[in-house]
């Protein structure tokens, strides 16, 4: 097994992206094997880690279709309705709480 390169942070080469830069750009990784890592030092944890892709070998990102956009709009509407009274809370229940606001903390008072 062979190593990959690893890059200090911002030192990184203008060929490579991280999978967020290949999103700004309207591109995937698309199956490609990671090339390089980047890494950004802390003080009190271990680095903050990103796998870097080749742009040119980068593919377009596939375009929204209706199903998709369906299913990506049902999935969503799920995660707003809270297990516990089944109501939909008006935004995404967290995933901490599992449950709305209100049924987390009964006692408390809103506003």
């Amino acid at each position: 097994m062979s190593t990959i390169p690893v890059y200090r942070w911002r030192l990184a080469p203008e060929e490579l992206a991280t999978v967020r830069q290949l999103r700004a750009l309207g591109l995937r990784p698309g199956g490609q094997p990671v090339v390089a890592q980047l890494e950004r030092p802390r003080r009190r944890r271990g680095p903050l880690v990103a796998f870097l892709y080749r742009i040119d070998r980068a593919k377009p990102v596939r375009p929204m279709t209706p199903a998709r956009r369906a299913a990506l709009a049902k999935a969503n509407a799920a995660r707003r309705v809270c297990p516990e009274c089944g109501r939909d809370a008006g935004y995404r229940i967290p995933s901490s709480l599992g449950m709305c606001t209100p049924c987390a903390y009964p006692g408390t008072s809103v506003g």
